[in-house]
């Protein structure tokens, strides 16, 4: 089956990878247009780094946060212009979504956009640029905190006891590190099977017996385990311990988490 390569499905594998031009037809090509399949493939044929590499679009905005009663909500308010972010007016309507979110429990972001597009639109009026209600997130739980990072990073973190300054520490780090699981446990077997594959590749290239191929591979493997789990990582304020030691320590389980980072890829 013959598939069509367009340009635009080639500058999205490109702006995902950074891989020339060239090499995304070829890879698009041979993987008949799946940008996911295509982007193992670079990966096992060495033109792409193995870490992976988060790509941000050029959209402005503000994260907002709040939590009340064990709720917390995060949102991400983009707009076309650093100005306009700054404006307030914009910081308002900001504010106004994520309060109105926790005061009414409001839990889809349809529900949100549909309740506030009339604001919205006199928003876009007033600032002349458009103005987009991203993607919210709605958490509740135990004890709940959330943490902004200028306007740019918030985290939303849920723990079984409330230690605030151990859990901001906590909020800290996963805006700094971002890890994407709790625990190495959490990660899927899907995500795992991937990267083994990708990882099976390169190691093959290095044309190593079977025994060493198989401890390179295992270290590799645990090493990207631990890099994606939360309380595997080294922790950022004292990294002669990792995020478990410091949870024990206070006797702190961590429950869920969720990390935004204005204008980043949504996978």
């Amino acid at each position: 089956m013959t598939v069509n390569i367009t340009a635009d499905l080639i500058k999205k594998l490109r702006s995902r990878t950074g891989v020339g031009f060239l090499e995304c037809k070829r890879a698009l090509l041979e993987e008949h247009g799946d940008i996911e399949l295509s982007i193992d493939n670079l990966r096992k044929s060495g033109k792409m780094n193995a870490e992976k590499k988060i790509n941000n679009i050029t959209n402005q905005g503000v994260i907002f946060s709040r939590t009340k009663n064990n709720i917390g909500v995060m949102l991400e308010l983009n707009c076309e212009t650093d100005f306009v972010s700054k404006d307030n007016s914009f910081r308002m309507f900001g504010e106004e979504l994520v309060l109105t979110a926790l005061e009414k429990n409001i839990q889809d972001i349809q529900i949100l956009k549909k309740i506030f597009e009339d604001k919205r639109t006199d928003l876009v009026l007033k600032v002349g640029e458009n103005i987009n209600i991203r993607r919210f997130h709605f958490m509740q739980g135990e004890n709940i905190i959330a943490y902004i990072h200028g306007v740019r990073i918030g985290v939303l973190v849920d723990a079984n006891l409330l230690n605030p300054i151990i859990l901001k520490n906590i909020a800290m780090h996963i805006a700094a590190s971002k890890p994407e699981y709790v625990d190495p446990k959490n990660v899927p077997d899907t995500v795992f099977q991937r990267e083994y594959q990708v990882q099976l590749e390169l190691a093959k290239k290095l044309g190593k017996s079977h025994n060493i191929l198989n401890k390179i591979l295992e270290g590799k493997m645990n090493k990207f385990i631990n890099n994606i789990s939360l309380v595997t990582q080294n922790f950022i304020m004292d990294s002669n311990k990792t995020v478990g030691n410091i949870l024990s320590e206070h006797h702190i389980h961590i429950n869920s988490f969720v990390r935004f980072e204005l204008g980043e890829v949504i996978f």
